[in-house]
Formats: structure tokens, C-alpha cells, sequence
């Protein structure tokens, strides 16, 4: 669409990666998009207060990348010269599931390496270098405006820092304020009903540290060692921009989270199903000290079962569904939903919501069973488990035995996890008679013998 055609103005409560991502996109179609966030957002790639994980390890899924070099031109070489490093997912890292290693060969699934703050200062700024888009930064959002005889949102209630409120007016309004965000009650506010919710605590906790990179100290690129119900016990390891190396362990259940000591840190490193990150941290320079935070509890809201929806709103990020980050789907499916938002606009603008919360539903169900599915392997984890996710968690504990015999079956499974290949690939009879006749079903003792270790962590707050 040229610039002549673009009409309206599109504002975006929260300058996250699913905001940034969604104004990309509706700089195409608005001639004007406004970003609004609480936070004064930094020049440089640096970490801000209103991202309070990002410090620990962010993950680039195959399906987020390629969405991410369409959005962007010149998006890899941009981030490599940034310092980021471009992987082929089985090749280049150390993947293990339920304690099995699987082979490191080509796969053609390709990821990036890069910090948090890195990726979204990189976004900001290209999408801070369109026309049509400007950032309102120490301004709050703190409610909807809207015309009651249209049922139609006609924009945002802003409070600017020090300021009093103010009313902008628009003909679209994207709630990507984040996992605390308000928009289910701003919509109660305005005589709507919340969405439902969906929600699972897995009840883990993390601790991140960053390592400094040497050339040649390490033949792979990352490290993933999934925990288990055997070994609850998680670690991931990748090389990120500034020569580093980012770590994040994981515990399931309170009495397994990492300490928060150096010493600590590193001993319980000997839990994990695969010795690579505890040998790389033996021998690397920490540069930080071990970071604490408190996996949040996942929460999806189902706005696409809403009988009531006001035009001119719509929700992306973590404002629609909050995943447990330990899987790092959360900036994938952002940039998944944003092309979703991108395509229904083409459609047109009227009867936008209804069309675009059950385009995203649908791309949100696969990587929510995953991950909800996952959580639910562990017994301390409080929900309901249907046949369903029990059958899943069964086949997908042998194909875990299976990927660590087949490269092929490897590739297909990291192919589901990146949101490149259906979820029916891992049923193609090849792989199904690979993962029947490897037998499986029972997790690889961890490498390296370690003691038990007294809690000495609770839960934070995030």
C-alpha cells in the first residue's frame, strides 16, 4: 500500500517486541501509528525496566526469524554486525530431551543468537525510522475511549509522567502491554465482559548468568538440556553479541530452583542430563552475578470466545497469552501474530477483532499444547490432564529416545518445536516406526553424579 493510500491512525499501548512487531505492520495500512510505553526507552541496545527478563536467555525460534528478515531487510547481516550469530538449530547446538543427546547434523532449521536487548533495540530503531511512526515514552496507558452508539473504541486514555490524562484519539488501539497488562479490565470498564482465561503454573524458578566468550572454547553454539520428571533439573546455554555467553538453569518445583551464589550456581550445573554447560562454566570468567526470577505463571485469554467485541481493539504479545518463557516461544509468536494482524488488515477494517483473535488463536493453539503439555509432564504441576496430553506426553517421552538414535527424527521434532513443521510430522510413519522401534520412554540418567543440595530459594515475585 503507498503512502497516498494510508489513512487513520493506529496507536500501540507498550513498545515491547509484540508491539514494535504489530506497529511494523500497521505502518502499512495507517497513515500514522503512535507507540506509547511507561518506560524512556534507551538510545542504544541496552535493558530497560519495563522488560524485567531481559537479562536472562531469550530464544529466536526458525519460524520468528524468518518472519522477522521480511519484516526487516537486511535483518541478519544488521544483527551479525550487531554481533549476533546465525545457527542451524541441530547442527550448532547441544539439543537433549529427557537426558538423550540427539546427533549434530545439517538440518537447515535455522535460528539466531542474540540478547534480548540487542534484538529489541535493533526493532525500535527500524521501526523508529519510518514516517508514519512516532513514540510517546513516560506515558502510561490507562484506559480505552469509547463511543457508546458505534460500539467502536475510538482510542486511548494516556497519562504522561508528571502530566495530566489525556484522550488520543484513534481508529485502532493494540493492548501490548505485556503479561500485566489491563486490558480485560479496561473492556469491563467500557461495559464489555473479560475473556476467559486459561491458566498453569508450572511452579519453577531460574537463575541467569553471563560468561565472557572465548574463540575456540566451545565447538557449539547452545546448549538446551531440557529438565524432566526424572531430572528436574534444566540448562541453557547460548552465544549471544559482546562475546558472551548467556545461561539460564531452571528447577521444577520449590525445592529445586537454582541457589543464587556463585558457588551454588555452578555446582548445580552437575544436575543437568548433559555435562557440556557445567564443563564450559568450569572453565569461563563470569560477568555478572547470578540473576533470580521467578518462572510466571502462563495465562491465555480467549478473546476469540468472546460474543461481544468492540471494533478498533485488539491484543498481541503476552496481552493475549503469556507462554512459560522456558520454552522461548514468547517473541516468535509475537512476530507470528503480528503477521496475522497484517493479513486480516487486508481484508479490511470492519468486523478486524473477530477476524484477527481467531487467525491467533489458531496459530497460538500448537506452541500453548506444547508448552502447557510439557509443564503438565511434571506431577507437583496443579491442572486438569485429558487423555489427550497424556497420549502426547507418552509418545513425545519415546520420540525423545528416538531423536537421540535418528537425525532425521531429531530435525522433525526441533522442525514442531521452531513452528516450521505441523505438529502431524511427528506422526509421518517414518518417524512413528523410528520412535516404536527405539523403544524409549525412559529418561537417560544425568551425566555428571550430583549431591543434593537444601532449598535455599523461594519463589519471587516478577
Amino acid at each position: 500500500m503507498s503512502a497516498n493510500e494510508r489513512s487513520g491512525h493506529a496507536i500501540v499501548l507498550g513498545a515491547s517486541i509484540a508491539g514494535l512487531l504489530a506497529a511494523r505492520v500497521l505502518s502499512e495500512s495507517f497513515a500514522k501509528v503512535t507507540i506509547v510505553d511507561r518506560d524512556e526507552l534507551p538510545a542504544a541496545h541496552r535493558h530497560r525496566k519495563g522488560v524485567p527478563q531481559g537479562e536472562h536467555t531469550h530464544g529466536l525460534l526458525a519460524r520468528g526469524r524468518q518472519i522477522l528478515e521480511e519484516l526487516f531487510d537486511g535483518f541478519i547481516p544488521d544483527l551479525v554486525a550487531l554481533g549476533a550469530l546465525p545457527v542451524d538449530l541441530q547442527r550448532d547446538s547441544v539439543w537433549v530431551g529427557d537426558g538423550h543427546a540427539f546427533p549434530r547434523t545439517p538440518s537447515g532449521i535455522l535460528g539466531l543468537d542474540v540478547s534480548r536487548p540487542t534484538l529489541e533495540g535493533y526493532v525500535r530503531q527500524r521501526v523508529g525510522q519510518l514516517s508514519n511512526v512516532e513514540f510517546r515514552q513516560s506515558t502510561e496507558a490507562v484506559g480505552l475511549v469509547v463511543d457508546d452508539a458505534s460500539a467502536r473504541v475510538t482510542g486511548a486514555r494516556l497519562l504522561p509522567k508528571g502530566g495530566t490524562e489525556i484522550q488520543l484519539a484513534a481508529q485502532l488501539v493494540v493492548d501490548a502491554t505485556g503479561r500485566g497488562n489491563r486490558g480485560p479490565t479496561w473492556l469491563a470498564e467500557i461495559g464489555y465482559d473479560k475473556p476467559a482465561e486459561e491458566a498453569v503454573d508450572a511452579v519453577s524458578g531460574y537463575m541467569s548468568r553471563i560468561y565472557r566468550r572465548v574463540e575456540g572454547d566451545a565447538d557449539y553454539r547452545m546448549v538446551i538440556a531440557s529438565p524432566s520428571p526424572a531430572n528436574p533439573f534444566g540448562g541453557v546455554l547460548i552465544a549471544v553479541d559482546g562475546d558472551r555467553w548467556m545461561v539460564t538453569l531452571v528447577g521444577c518445583d520449590t525445592q529445586n530452583f537454582p541457589p543464587s551464589d556463585p558457588e551454588g550456581f555452578l555446582e548445580f550445573t552437575k544436575r543437568l542430563s548433559h555435562p557440556a554447560i557445567h564443563e564450559l562454566l568450569s572453565k569461563s570468567e563470569p560477568l555478572s552475578a547470578p540473576m533470580k526470577m521467578r518462572l510466571p505463571v502462563s495465562v491465555r485469554r480467549r478473546y476469540e470466545w468472546m460474543k461481544h467485541l468492540p471494533e478498533g481493539f485488539v491484543a498481541v504479545g503476552d496481552a493475549m497469552c503469556a507462554f512459560n518463557p522456558a520454552y522461548g516461544q514468547g517473541m516468535t509468536i509475537a512476530a507470528v501474530e503480528a503477521i496475522e494482524l497484517r493479513d486480516c488488515l487486508r481484508q479490511g477494517r470492519e468486523g478486524l477483532p473477530r477476524r484477527y483473535f481467531a487467525k491467533a488463536a489458531k496459530a497460538i493453539d500448537v506452541p500453548w499444547d506444547m508448552a502447557v503439555g510439557g509443564d503438565l509432564r511434571f506431577a507437583h504441576v496443579v491442572a486438569p490432564r485429558p487423555g489427550k496430553v497424556k497420549f502426547l506426553n507418552s509418545y513425545i517421552a519415546r520420540l525423545y529416545g528416538a531423536a537421540g538414535k535418528h537425525p532425521v527424527v531429531a530435525k522433525t521434532f526441533l522442525g514442531v518445536a521452531n513452528l516450521v513443521m505441523p505438529p502431524t510430522a511427528l506422526f509421518k510413519p517414518g518417524i512413528v516406526a523410528r520412535v516404536l522401534l527405539s523403544g524409549g520412554g525412559k529418561a537417560a540418567t544425568p551425566a555428571i553424579a550430583a549431591t543434593a543440595r537444601p532449598r535455599e530459594l523461594e519463589p519471587s515475585s516478577t
